[in-house]
This record gives C-alpha cells, structure tokens and sequence, in this order.
C-alpha cells in the first residue's frame, strides 16, 4: 500500500512543520459612518496546539510503517 506510506509521510511532515509554523490572524475592528470610518487591524501570530502536532507525528509515524510493512509483504 503505497498509499499510505505516502499518507503518512505528508502527515508526518506536517507535524513537523506545525513545530515551527506559525499561523498569522488579522483582526479588524471600527465603526463607519457614512462615508468615513475608524478601525484598528492587529495581527497576531499562533501556533497550532502541541498535541495537534504530537498527533500528526505518531499518526504519520504509524501509517508509514503501516505502509512499509504491506509494500515488503
């Protein structure tokens, strides 16, 4: 099944990459009136949750072996 040998290794890279990546959020807030408005936009910068990326890992992990395993068989 390469498949999911191939599955495994994009989630694995993923949980990798989620280590160090971070995910960029705009927020804007203000009013309008008229034709004129008044706003404040923040920018924060987030890290997905750690055990999303210890998931991706140990899931990319087994599915690679998984694969391996059926492609040997």
């Amino acid at each position: 099944m390469r498949v999911v040998l191939w599955i495994g290794v994009v989630a694995m890279v993923l949980g990798i990459a989620s280590f160090f990546v971070t995910i960029p959020e705009k927020h804007h807030e203000g009013i309008r009136i008229g034709d004129a408005s008044l706003g404040v936009e923040t920018t924060t910068s987030n890290k997905v949750p750690v055990y999303v990326s210890v998931i991706l890992l140990v899931g990319g992990i087994s599915m690679v072996l998984a694969g391996a395993r059926t492609a040997r068989s």
